[in-house]
Parts: C-alpha cells; sequence; structure tokens
C-alpha cells in the first residue's frame, strides 16, 4: 500500500509538472527538432548545390580547352546565379577572367575578378583575385586605381605575390626605388622552393640589384 501512496504521490507531481510546464516543454522539443531538421535540410541542399556545380565546373573547363570564348562566359554567368555560395562559382569566374585575359577581353576579365571580390566567399579566391585585378589594370596603366586595389590586407601566404605585383606597377610609374624595396619585400618573404623567387631576382637585378641596408 505504501508503494502505491508514493506512486500515485509521483504520479500527481509529474501531472502537476506537466500542467504548469507542458506546453513550454513541448514547444521547446518542436523548436529543437525544427532546428535539427532545418540544419539536416540545408546539409542537404549545400551538398546538392556543390555537386551541381561542381558538374558545371567540369564543362567550364572543357570549354576553356577548347577556346570556346562565349560558352566559357555562359556557363560561368549560370554559375554565378544559380550557385554563387560554392566555391565553384569563384573558381569559375577566376578561370574566366584568366581565359579572357589570355584573349585580350580585359573587360571581362576585369568583370568577372571584380565579382569574386565583391561576392565570393572564400577570402583566399578573393584575395587572389585583388592581385591579379592589380595586373590587368597594370596592363590598362590604371596605376594608382591597381595601387589602391593591393592596399587592402592579404593572408600571409599572398604577400609576396602582393609585393611583387607592386613593385611591377612601381616600375611602370618610374618608381624605381620604391620598386626594389618591394620587390626586395617580395624575395624576403619567398621560401627557396618558391618558382617565381628567381624571376622576382630577375627583376631586382634589372633595377641594379639589392637594396642598400640602412646604417644603423
Amino acid at each position: 500500500m505504501a508503494y502505491d501512496l508514493e506512486e500515485q504521490e509521483q504520479l500527481d507531481t509529474l501531472k502537476a509538472t506537466w500542467k504548469q510546464y507542458g506546453n513550454l516543454i513541448t514547444w521547446t522539443l518542436i523548436a529543437a527538432l525544427g532546428s535539427y531538421a532545418g540544419w539536416v535540410q540545408w546539409n542537404n541542399y549545400q551538398r546538392n548545390q556543390s555537386g551541381q556545380a561542381s558538374q558545371l565546373f567540369e564543362e567550364l573547363s572543357k570549354s576553356v580547352a577548347a577556346k570556346d570564348a562565349q560558352k566559357i562566359q555562359r556557363v560561368a554567368a549560370d554559375m554565378k546565379e544559380k550557385y554563387p555560395s560554392t566555391n565553384y562559382a569563384a573558381m569559375a569566374a577566376l578561370t574566366t577572367a584568366k581565359a579572357a585575359y589570355e584573349a585580350s577581353d580585359l573587360k571581362t576579365a576585369k568583370a568577372n575578378l571584380q565579382w569574386v571580390i565583391d561576392s565570393g566567399k572564400n577570402e583566399e579566391y578573393k584575395a587572389l583575385a585583388k592581385i591579379r585585378l592589380a595586373g590587368v589594370l597594370l596592363d590598362e596603366k590604371a596605376y594608382e586605381e591597381a595601387l589602391k586595389v593591393l592596399s587592402a590586407e592579404f593572408p600571409a601566404e599572398l604577400q609576396a605575390e602582393v609585393a611583387d605585383r607592386k613593385a611591377d606597377i612601381l616600375v611602370a610609374q618610374g618608381n624605381t626605388a620604391e620598386a626594389k624595396k618591394s620587390y626586395q619585400l617580395a624575395l624576403d618573404k619567398m621560401t627557396d622552393k618558391s618558382p617565381a623567387k628567381q624571376l622576382v631576382q630577375l627583376k631586382l637585378d634589372a633595377l641594379g640589384g639589392a637594396v642598400a641596408q640602412d646604417k644603423q
């Protein structure tokens, strides 16, 4: 009998607790389950987006190999419109910019690089696009604009390339002293295994060699 009374008391307590907090518990569970379902759905959506974008990128790569400029731009435009949040969209824009640059279509190259800078989700791709855009602006003799693009913050692994590109622009401006400093900075940030190191050294040598160290 004592057991039955104790069980009844526990049941009464449970009923009272549920009466007081039942709605809160129910809605908390619904919210938790809804959040989990949303998370699962979002991840599935992202995987589908990435898979479809990768197929389009493969098509883009074939168009680049075939030098089909119109198809390259069409596929890249589709990727930027349909899958802008994927890395494949940024890769497509960078690839399209390179193909356009090699075809002397600087307008298309700039537009694609600017898209990566403005809309890309990957910071490294955005930084790479800025460096390449500065190179296009150098070809257009828009030196100040190019230097402005390079004045942004860049990841440590790209700072040598930034310094090299900045030096190229300074050379074009006739600012040899600052160009030498920038080439030297690029060399200092490169490892001995860097494939670009020899070329940067040649450019520095063409300006008269290493920068003289300031006396302390």
